[in-house]
């Protein structure tokens, strides 16, 4: 149902090398790019995420209680985006392991500009 995100930054220069990073660990590259936005994902199809500038020129802000989930393919790789964004200049939300009694297994953290992310996969069920 949903075909892309997108988050605001205040610096796009900034924002684009963390989700260039976090785009190659799951398997995707740029999309679209222009001036003021930046798209990742497969253009063929399947959800996407952008960041952009916001279009009424007023700075980006945090949604409270807005968060992005990416889905990972096991919980290998969900380790591996969680630890790519802490190395590109994330911030910890909490670290990778299961959550509850229903197989899912996430990773938390924040982009340069404080959005929320999780990285997260299923294991059983």
């Amino acid at each position: 149902m949903i075909g892309y995100v997108t988050l605001g930054t205040n610096d796009l220069e900034k924002a684009a090398p963390f989700y260039d990073a976090i785009a190659k660990e799951l398997g995707v590259g740029r999309m679209m790019e222009f001036d003021t936005f930046i798209a990742w994902g497969d253009a063929k199809g399947g959800p996407g995420i952008g960041v952009t500038k916001p279009y009424d020129g007023d700075p980006a802000t945090v949604g409270n209680g807005v968060m992005v989930a990416l889905l990972c393919k096991d919980t290998s790789q969900v380790k591996k985006v969680y630890q790519t964004a802490l190395e590109n200049g994330g911030s910890d939300e909490g670290a990778p392991g299961p959550r509850g009694d229903d197989g899912f297994y996430a990773a938390y953290f924040r982009d340069l500009d404080g959005n929320k992310l999780n990285a997260f996969c299923m294991t059983s069920g």
